[in-house]
């Protein structure tokens, strides 16, 4: 009996450790991919004979939302690492509470990025009237599409960060 408690445990170990891999992986790559986005997104267009150019530096809302994306990134990677020694080595499942932190705190990172990002990219796609902005995505089609790619991209990132965030929860109620 206590054989195959233990080889369910070890199953489930693996399993998490796994899942765990693969979702930094691709989180790591989706922010990187989202990163370099919204980066170089940038078009030069004639408006009424004057020459107009829209790039990422212009709202402080895309700087935000590329340095969150950035971060994400960095720190995904970083925690990649760190989920290897930990899962390799029979290590106290407590100390995956900073790796849960770690994953709460990179999931809301990106999503107030996200939220930024979005809200200016809908004004620039819809306008306002009641603030008399205007859209302007009729005029940058290219660069309104390579940015509203990477907030997609970013939203898929958070799905992945908050399965790693449910995922380190477990393992960390688990001692």
């Amino acid at each position: 009996m206590e054989n195959t408690v233990s080889q369910s445990l070890h199953k489930t170990h693996k399993l998490s450790f796994a899942s765990q891999i693969l979702l930094r992986v691709l989180a790591t790559g989706g922010s990187l991919a989202a990163t370099w986005l919204v980066l170089t997104s940038k078009q030069t267009v004639e408006v009424f004979g004057i020459v107009v150019d829209a790039r990422y530096s212009y709202s402080s809302a895309f700087k935000f939302f590329a340095f969150a994306n950035i971060i994400a990134c960095a720190f995904s990677l970083l925690s990649l690492f760190i989920v290897f020694i930990l899962g390799y080595k029979a290590v106290n499942p407590r100390n995956y509470f900073f790796i849960f932190l770690h994953d709460l705190i990179l999931t809301t990172l990106l999503m107030a990025g996200c939220a930024a990002a979005t809200a200016i990219g809908y004004v620039g796609k819809y306008g306002n009237s009641h603030t008399g902005w205007i859209a302007i995505c009729d005029h940058f089609a290219k660069y309104c599409d390579r940015i509203m790619l990477s907030i997609i991209i970013s939203f898929i990132c958070i799905v992945f960060y908050f399965l790693l965030t449910v995922i380190s929860a477990n393992v960390s109620r688990k001692s």
